[in-house]
């Protein structure tokens, strides 16, 4: 048999930074030929817009309606399917897969698909599973959420994000945490996704015996629910922002939503920017960068994805609204 191709499940709650890292593997010179398979909780997402395309297009694939670790495992299968044959007839060219899950996703039942799957356990060897970790908020995260501890529980590799915003003690007590939770996986921290590709890739890090050992019913157990509470929603436009307005209505949401305010991001139009505007928010932590320009004659949208408990998504639609200019 030609030997497996390796693939990464790439996991950790909203907001941690798992496509900051995403985009540095894709546009470091490491020589590997990475596909992307890019899921989002929500029935649309934005990250596919926001990664670097260094792999080329076509390599990354998005996935929505749902979170990759349920309602949408069978795509994950066929997907990889799709892509064994893309690789075998040459139509495609890669030597590695990347998975980055949705944040609001249990890793269990993607590794998985890997041992259930007899084509796709042939074919595929499972690398490991490397979870990205926002030390400002993980405490919180670990306590109110199912899947935040499963992240943490069934990782081979923890990557410490956001280190830069919390105290040496705050540190030490996370990390103490992590490894009562998780002795197997080394802790290192990762800051704006600068961390050795070898942290990442080709670790042989996953080991079924291990996870057995910490839960047995890992090859039968494929029942997985999330909190009813939590849900996503959209709002996109075609007329551009007023940068002042926008920032002023989403600060006056955050202090009265903030803990409800698991994850939100997007591209913007904003007024007079030639070039898109990222943003991504994280409870009370919202900032943005400049992305690629627009071209000319491109249609400039807006698209912001909220991800969060009981929010009044008419208040937020409604406010949105009245921050953009009317042309």
């Amino acid at each position: 048999m030609a030997a497996q191709v390796p693939v990464t499940i790439l996991t950790g709650f909203l907001g941690a930074g798992k496509t900051t890292l995403l985009n540095r593997i894709l546009s470091e010179q490491h020589g590997h030929k990475i596909a992307v398979i890019e899921n989002e909780f929500g029935e649309e997402g934005i990250d596919n817009e926001i990664l670097l395309r260094e792999a080329g297009q076509e390599q990354i694939i998005e996935m929505n309606n749902g979170c990759i670790c349920c309602t949408v495992r069978g795509d994950l299968v066929r997907i990889l399917g799709d892509l064994k044959r893309k690789r075998e007839d040459k139509s495609l060219d890669f030597d590695r897969i990347i998975i980055e899950t949705t944040g609001m996703a249990d890793p269990a039942p993607v590794a998985q698909t890997f041992f259930i799957d007899e084509d796709i356990g042939n074919y595929y060897l499972l690398d490991a599973i490397v979870t990205v970790v926002d030390a400002k908020h993980a405490q919180q995260q670990l306590d109110d959420n199912h899947e935040a501890q499963e992240q943490v529980g069934f990782a081979d590799r923890i990557l410490l994000s956001k280190t830069d915003l919390v105290s040496e003690a705050e540190q030490t007590k996370l990390k103490e945490r992590l490894v009562r939770m998780n002795p197997r996986a080394p802790i290192k921290p990762v800051h704006f996704g600068n961390t050795p590709i070898s942290d990442i890739l080709d670790i042989r890090g996953f080991n079924l015996n291990s996870i057995l050992e910490i839960e047995p019913d890992f090859l039968d157990d494929d029942e997985h629910e999330h909190d009813d509470a939590v849900q996503s929603f959209i709002f996109k436009t075609d007329k551009p922002f007023d940068s002042v307005k926008l920032e002023e209505f989403l600060s006056a949401m955050i202090q009265v939503y903030a803990q409800d305010m698991m994850r939100y991001k997007g591209v913007l139009n904003v007024a007079g920017q030639e070039r898109r505007v990222v943003f991504q928010g994280v409870h009370m932590m919202m900032g943005g960068d400049l992305a690629k320009p627009w071209a000319p004659g491109e249609k400039r949208t807006s698209k912001m994805v909220f991800i969060g408990r009981n929010l009044p998504q008419e208040v937020f639609t409604k406010g949105l609204e009245l921050c953009t200019i009317v042309q």
